[in-house]
C-alpha cells in the first residue's frame, strides 16, 4: 500500500496498467502498489493524458462534475478570458478546464462569414494573442479597392481598415489611386503628310472614375489608355503638313481629347487634358529651318532699312523745301552747323583781329 495526499487546488486521476479508473478530490488517500496517480493544478488548464481519449474521463461523472467542458465547432472559433483578460483562442474541438476560483470566460465566433468584422472591437482585433485569426487590409484615403471572395466581386471599398476572418474563403484586394496622375509620352517618331520626320514629347492627365471597370472589366488600363492617346496623336500629326502642323500646334491637345475621351471612358478613366511638351526635329531638317529663320529675319531687316532710308529721305526733302521757302530758317541751320564745328575746335587765332567783327557780321547777315 502506499499513500498519497491531494492538496486542496489539486485533483488525483487514478490509473492502472495505464487504464483511467477514477477522480479524486482533496485528502488523503491510499492506493495498492499497482495504482498511479497524477496530481493536477485546477489554478492551471487541464492537458489530457497523451495515452488517454478525452471521452474516456468524460464518461466518468465525478470527473465530469470538476470539469467545465468547451466545444467547438468546425466554423468556429472560441475567443477564452481570464478575468476579462484576452488568453487565447480556441479552434474546433473538445476543451476541458478545471472549476476552480479561475474567472473565465468563452466567446464563441462564427468565422464562415467574409463579410467585414465590425462586432468587435480594436482591443480584440489587435490583440497578438489571436493575430493567427484575422486578415487586415487598409486602403488609404486617396484609394478605392475592390474586395473579391474566392475569385467573385463581391463590393468596392472607400479609405479605411477591413479586417475578416483567417478562414477557408480567399480574400483578395486589388487597390487603385483615385487622384489625378500624369500619363509620360516621350521619344514619339511621326511622319508627317508632307513625309517630314519628327519627334514629339507629350503628357497626358487622367485620373480613375470607376474602379470597377478599370480593374476588373479591363486588363492593365493604364497602359491602354497609353496606347489610345499615342494613337490619336499619330493621327492628328499624320494629317497635317509639317508647316500646317506648327500653325495649329495649339489644336493637338483639343483634338487628342475628343479622340480618346470615349475609348478612356470604358477603361474607367476620365482624360482630364493633353499638351504637347517639345517638337524636335531631326538635324538635317532643323539645319534647313535655322537657314530658312535666318533669310526671313534677313529680308525683314532689309524691309525695315528700306523704310527707314525712305523716311529719312522723305524728311530731308521737307527739309529743303522749308529752307528754300524761308531764308531765315536757311541761316539757322547753318549757324547749327557752325556750332557743331567749333565745338570740335581746340583754340581759334585770328591775324586780322580789327577785321574780325567785320567778318562775323558778314558771316551771319542774311542775304
Amino acid at each position: 500500500m502506499k499513500r498519497i495526499v491531494v492538496a486542496r487546488h489539486q485533483v488525483g486521476l487514478v490509473w492502472k496498467k495505464e487504464a483511467y479508473l477514477r477522480s479524486i478530490g482533496p485528502g488523503t488517500h491510499w492506493f495498492f502498489d499497482a495504482e498511479q496517480v497524477s496530481l493536477y493544478d485546477i489554478n492551471q488548464d487541464f492537458v489530457p493524458p497523451a495515452n488517454i481519449q478525452l471521452s474516456t474521463l468524460l464518461a466518468d461523472d465525478v470527473f465530469r462534475a470538476k470539469v467545465q467542458v468547451v466545444r467547438v465547432k468546425e466554423h468556429e472559433v472560441v475567443i477564452m478570458l481570464e478575468d476579462e483578460i484576452i488568453r487565447k483562442a480556441l479552434s474546433a474541438g473538445v476543451y476541458v478546464f478545471w472549476k476552480s476560483e479561475r474567472n473565465l470566460q468563452f466567446i464563441h465566433q462564427d468565422i464562415s462569414s467574409c463579410e467585414v468584422i465590425q462586432h468587435l472591437g480594436r482591443d480584440v482585433l489587435h490583440n497578438k494573442a489571436l493575430a493567427h485569426l484575422f486578415c487586415t487590409y487598409v486602403v488609404d484615403h486617396h484609394e478605392k479597392a475592390v474586395l473579391l471572395v474566392d475569385g467573385k466581386f463581391e463590393a468596392v471599398l472607400s479609405g479605411g481598415v477591413y479586417t475578416f476572418w483567417n478562414n477557408t474563403s480567399i480574400i483578395e484586394i486589388r487597390k487603385a489611386d483615385m487622384r489625378m496622375k500624369h500619363l509620360e509620352i516621350s521619344g514619339q517618331e511621326m511622319l508627317t503628310r508632307d513625309k517630314a520626320t519628327l519627334r514629339m514629347n507629350a503628357q497626358a492627365w487622367y485620373k480613375i472614375t470607376e474602379i470597377d471597370k478599370a480593374l476588373l472589366l479591363n486588363r492593365e488600363a493604364e497602359k491602354q489608355l497609353y496606347v489610345q492617346v499615342q494613337m490619336g496623336l499619330r493621327e492628328y500629326v499624320g494629317t497635317l503638313t509639317f508647316d500646317e502642323l506648327l500653325e495649329k500646334k495649339g489644336d493637338i491637345g483639343r483634338f487628342v481629347l475628343e479622340q480618346s475621351a470615349p475609348s478612356a471612358a470604358a477603361l474607367g478613366i476620365k482624360l482630364e487634358g493633353f499638351g504637347v511638351k517639345d517638337i524636335i526635329l531631326p538635324g538635317d531638317v532643323k539645319e534647313i529651318m535655322n537657314q530658312v529663320l535666318v533669310a526671313e529675319k534677313k529680308a525683314q531687316a532689309q524691309i525695315i532699312m528700306r523704310r527707314e532710308e525712305t523716311a529719312s529721305t522723305r524728311s530731308l526733302l521737307n527739309t529743303a523745301r522749308l529752307m528754300e521757302e524761308n531764308p531765315m530758317l536757311y541761316k539757322l541751320k547753318e549757324m547749327e552747323y557752325v556750332e557743331r564745328i567749333a565745338e570740335k575746335v581746340g583754340h581759334i587765332s585770328i591775324g586780322n583781329g580789327a577785321a574780325f567783327p567785320e567778318q562775323m557780321k558778314q558771316l551771319f547777315a542774311v542775304k
